[in-house]
C-alpha cells in the first residue's frame, strides 16, 4: 500500500472509530435500517404502494427525521455546560438577592420541538429560563438553549421536560436557583366526521404552560418567582395560564382522551413495527408511559386509511350567466379548514383552503355550495398527501362544476418544518391553482387575493397567543 493510501486509511479509521469499532454511515446503521423496515410495514398497512414515486424514499426520510428528533438520548448536558462557565465577580458580602453575582438572569423565547411520548407526534415548546448565579460564575447564554434541547430531543411530556431542564441546570451550573416555564402546543386529533372537521379551529392545538423551580425558586409564591413571571409578562406571556404542580397535565395529549386499547382488527405486525421504532430510538417500550403508545400512534395513522369521506356533489348548480363575463360576480369560500398527512415524512400538516369562482350577477350561493366545497377539501385533504397536489386536485374537481373559472389557495403549517432539524417555527406554505379566467386575468386574481388578505387580517386580530 502506498504512503498516500495508508495515510488516507488511517484518517478514515481515526474519524470513524467509535467505541472500538468503525462507525457505519447513517443510512447503514442498524437503527436506521430497523426504522425503515418498520415504516415500510406501516405504509403497507395503509394500503400504500411502497414503490410509488414520492413514497419509496419515505421510510428513509422518516428514519432520518425520527433519529434527528430524538438525538437527545445520545447527548449529555455536561458536554455543553462545563466549557461555558465563566468567572464573573459579584457582591462580596452576599448583599442582594442571593449573593454571588447578585441578581436574576432571564433567557426568554427559546423555541424547541419535542416528540410526545403518548402518540409520537411532534409538539412545539417555547422555553423561558431564569436563574440566580452563585459562586461568582455565570453560564454562557447560548448554553441554556443547548441544555433545553438535550431533553426536548427525547420522547417527552411537558412537566417532565420542565423538571429535566431545571434539574440539569441546577446540578451542573450550581446556581442559587433555577426557574423554568414552558409554553407547549400539541396538534389536536381531528375526527372523521365532516361536520366536526369543518368546525375545527384553524388553530387546532392543545396548549399547556408548565413550570419547575429549584433552590431559591422552590417556593413558587416567592418574590423571585413573581419577578421572573413579571419579566415574562413584558414579552406578552400570559402567565395566568400557568399550570401549577402538574394540575391539568393529564389532559395534555389528545390521544389520552380516547381509548388506546387495541381493537380486534388492528394488525399486530403494525404494532410490532411501532415497538421496533421505539427501541431503535433508544427508548424502552415497556416503560409505563409508552406501553399504550403504539396503539395510540396507529389509531392516528389509520385515520388516514379508514377515512371514508365522500364528495357531496349532488344538488349544486352554479348558474352561469349567458351575458358578458363582466356581468358575473366573484364569489369566495374562505378559511375552509383541512387536515392532512405529509406522505414524505408521515407527519401532519393542517391549514385552510380559500376558493374563488364566478357566478351570474344576482346568484346567491346557498349552504349546498358551502357544503360541496367543504366535502371536496376534506376528501382530498384527509389522506397521505402533498400540499401542491391537494390544491390542484381541489381546483380540477371544482372546475366543471363552476363553469371552468376557479382559483384555489391553500395555506398550511407543516410539522415536518420544525421536527426534522430545520426548526422553522411559525413558517407556513401557500400553494395556488388557477383555471379558466383566473389563468389570464390578473385583476381577477388580485381581487380574490385581496379578499383573502382581509379575511386573514380579521382572523389574526381576533387570535391570541398562549
Amino acid at each position: 500500500m502506498g504512503a498516500l493510501d495508508e495515510g488516507h486509511l488511517n484518517l478514515e479509521l481515526e474519524v470513524g472509530l467509535k467505541n472500538g469499532c468503525i462507525e457505519l454511515p447513517f443510512e447503514h446503521q442498524p437503527e436506521t435500517l430497523a426504522i425503515q423496515d418498520a415504516v415500510k410495514l406501516l405504509l403497507q398497512g395503509l394500503r400504500e404502494d411502497v414503490n410509488r414515486e414520492g413514497i419509496k424514499k419515505t421510510p428513509f426520510r422518516v428514519a432520518k427525521a425520527l433519529r434527528e428528533g430524538t438525538r437527545g438520548y445520545k447527548q449529555k448536558v455536561k458536554e455543553f455546560v462545563q466549557s461555558a462557565l465563566f468567572p464573573e465577580a459579584g457582591l462580596d458580602e452576599g448583599v442582594g438577592q442571593a449573593g454571588g453575582v447578585g441578581g436574576l438572569v432571564v433567557v426568554r423565547d427559546l423555541d424547541h420541538y419535542s416528540y410526545c411520548e403518548s402518540c409520537l407526534l411532534p409538539f412545539h415548546v417555547r422555553c423561558h429560563i431564569g436563574y440566580v448565579p452563585s459562586e461568582q460564575r455565570v453560564l454562557g447564554l447560548s448554553k441554556f438553549s443547548r441544555v433545553a434541547d438535550v431533553f426536548a430531543k427525547r420522547l417527552q411530556e411537558p412537566q417532565r421536560l420542565a423538571d429535566d431542564i431545571c434539574s440539569a441546570l441546577q446540578h451542573w451550573v450550581k446556581p442559587s436557583g433555577v426557574a423554568v416555564v414552558l409554553q407547549c402546543s400539541h396538534i389536536r386529533f381531528p375526527t372523521l366526521d365532516v361536520d366536526s372537521l369543518s368546525s375545527s379551529s384553524h388553530h387546532g392545538f392543545v396548549k399547556l404552560m408548565v413550570s419547575s423551580g429549584s433552590g431559591v425558586f422552590e417556593d413558587e409564591s416567592s418574590d423571585l418567582w413573581g419577578e421572573f413571571l413579571s419579566l415574562l409578562k413584558f414579552k406578552g406571556v400570559k402567565t395566568q395560564a400557568l399550570c401549577r404542580n402538574g394540575g391539568s397535565v393529564r389532559e395534555w395529549c389528545p390521544s389520552l382522551k380516547s381509548s388506546s386499547k387495541l381493537s380486534p382488527e388492528e394488525d399486530t405486525e403494525m404494532v410490532s413495527a411501532v415497538v421496533s421504532i421505539l427501541k431503535s430510538l433508544g427508548e424502552d417500550p415497556s416503560r409505563k408511559e409508552l406501553i399504550a403508545t403504539p396503539a395510540r400512534f396507529l389509531k392516528w395513522m389509520m385515520n388516514f386509511q379508514n377515512a371514508n369521506l365522500e364528495m357531496k356533489l349532488n344538488g349544486f348548480n352554479c348558474v352561469k350567466s349567458k351575458c358578458e363575463i363582466s356581468e358575473s360576480r366573484l364569489h369566495c369560500e374562505l378559511n375552509l379548514p383541512f387536515w392532512s398527512m405529509c406522505e414524505h415524512h408521515l407527519l401532519p400538516f393542517y391549514g385552510v383552503v380559500h376558493i374563488g369562482y364566478f357566478c351570474a350577477e344576482g346568484y346567491i350561493p346557498n349552504s349546498t355550495a358551502t357544503s360541496l366545497m367543504k366535502s371536496i377539501v376534506h376528501f382530498y385533504g384527509f389522506k397521505l398527501q402533498v400540499q401542491e397536489r391537494m390544491t390542484r386536485q381541489i381546483a380540477e374537481t371544482l372546475s366543471p362544476l363552476v363553469g371552468g373559472d376557479v382559483i384555489v389557495v391553500a395555506e398550511a403549517g407543516h410539522t415536518c418544518m420544525i421536527s426534522r432539524g430545520i426548526e422553522k417555527f411559525g413558517s407556513s406554505t401557500a400553494t395556488i391553482a388557477v383555471l379558466g379566467r383566473f389563468s389570464n386575468d390578473g385583476s381577477a386574481r388580485a381581487a380574490f387575493l385581496d379578499k383573502i388578505h382581509t379575511a386573514t387580517a380579521l382572523k389574526t386580530d381576533s387570535s391570541f397567543p398562549i
